[in-house]
């Protein structure tokens, strides 16, 4: 098994996926995950490559937010797209960010990921509210590299 298989079970994945889905019932941002075994670049550099491959960018209000994880290099960011970063304050991922990693150290993969994308769908809430028209623009599901 790669690392990437070791970091979550199958099951913890359904549950990240449905925080995912929930959380998305409140903002018409979109959340996304993606793990991967490792990467030579730093973190922020390589979300944002992972960000554009995923074409996150093509949400109608440029509302996507990346979770990337680095398994091997114990790495991980989280990006938002040029719609988020126009109305947040600089430090509006932080506390996001030191949900996820404080339980990643716990080795608490899962429990990090559900607390940090519920974090960021009440954050979203506040500058994305879900709309009765709102389509679900990129798949919840885990992407891997």
């Amino acid at each position: 098994m790669s690392k990437t298989e070791d970091f979550l079970t199958s099951k913890q994945e359904e549950k990240i996926v449905e925080a995912i889905r929930i959380a998305e019932q409140n903002t018409s941002g979109e959340i996304r995950v993606h793990i991967e075994e490792k990467s030579e670049k730093p973190p922020i550099e390589r979300a944002t490559e992972v960000f554009n491959t995923l074409k996150m960018y093509e949400t109608e209000a440029r509302n996507g937010v990346l979770f990337y994880i680095n398994v091997s290099g114990n790495q991980f960011a989280i990006i938002g797209d040029e719609g988020i970063n126009k109305v947040v304050p600089t430090d509006f991922w932080e506390s996001t960010k030191e949900i996820v990693l404080t339980n990643f150290a716990l080795k608490k993969n899962k429990k990090g990921l559900v607390k940090g994308i519920r974090k960021a769908g009440k954050q979203l809430k506040k500058y994305f509210p879900y709309q009765a028209d709102d389509t679900n623009e990129l798949s919840n599901e885990i992407s891997k590299g």
